[in-house]
């Protein structure tokens, strides 16, 4: 596995629109885990609601028959969808599951659009100082409060706490696709301050894409992949904006391929309801 794709992509089968049930996203997850291409995938993420199913109940049930069959060791990631509030309970019952399940990430959204992310940041930061080799990934909106909400997050890394921002790059309205001029933005603003992002929703395909379906125009990860490399290298938001709308894969595969071999710049990677998918992608254009 090419270095510059080493944990690209999160395992997220039990998310829209894969909506895996949690057996089956475990089974299938163990054999990525065994797979040629196990480099590439990184922890299974699930909601953090889904915590009872994966560690409790009887031991005829559901959840207990899922906890006999987990491979030791087992890395997962939380995704806070109750919010803040209910990720130490969540973390709590991982933690206490006897050997078999390891808290790699915890996610959680920090503020809604147009709320000041602030008091979410400080609460999160708060948390995670208590969960050390966890790291910790705050959904910021690309809305009002960003830029003061990075400077937050790189403070609160230089005090000693694993945190990083994530972004959303799609959803169910048109708002949540960032154009590529304000990604490019985001991208050269986490640059600036030494920060690396992780990016949710939306990158389906390795290029730039409208969906015939939806309308809805996606960004690629390939593009994301090699507009991070040409921020890293200095590259202003135009630059870094040209490579976020380019529809031709020719130049991004060239680009990818001279980069191949060196470690991922800035971009933590993706979470993917289909790791085939981005896997296909990448050996249709000759990257694996």
């Amino acid at each position: 596995m090419p270095e510059l794709l080493v944990r690209l992509v999160d395992d997220a089968a039990v998310f829209p629109p894969g909506n895996a049930p949690l057996p089956v996203a475990l089974a299938a997850h163990w054999d990525h885990r065994d797979a040629w291409y196990a480099r590439l995938v990184g922890p299974l993420v699930i909601p953090a609601s889904m915590v009872g199913e994966l560690t409790g109940g009887p031991p005829g049930g559901l959840a207990g028959r899922l906890a006999s069959k987990l491979v030791p060791g087992t890395g997962v990631g939380l995704i806070g969808d109750g919010g803040i509030e209910r990720l130490p309970e969540a973390v709590r019952a991982l933690n206490e599951h006897p050997g078999r399940v390891v808290l790699r990430q915890i996610e959680v959204a920090v503020a809604r659009r147009g709320e000041d992310p602030q008091p979410g940041l400080a609460r999160l930061a708060e948390l995670s100082a208590g969960w050390p080799g966890v790291a910790g990934y705050a959904e910021i909106p690309l809305s009002w409060g960003l830029m003061a909400a990075l400077d937050t997050v790189a403070a609160v890394r230089a005090g000693g706490v694993d945190i990083s921002p994530k972004f959303r790059t799609g959803g169910l309205v048109a708002e949540l696709f960032p154009t590529a001029a304000e990604l490019a933005a985001v991208i050269c603003a986490c640059r600036d301050r030494g920060l690396r992002f992780k990016l949710t929703a939306g990158l389906h395909r390795a290029v730039r894409h409208t969906d015939p379906g939806t309308g809805f125009v996606h960004h690629g990860f390939l593009n994301v992949l090699v507009a991070s490399a040409v921020a890293a290298q200095g590259g202003d938001v135009g630059e870094v904006a040209a490579v976020l709308a380019g529809t031709d894969p020719a130049p991004l595969v060239d680009h990818a391929r001279r980069i191949l071999h060196r470690e991922r710049p800035l971009w933590t990677g993706f979470g993917s309801c289909s790791v085939p998918e981005p896997l296909a992608d990448l050996k249709g254009f000759g990257l694996l």
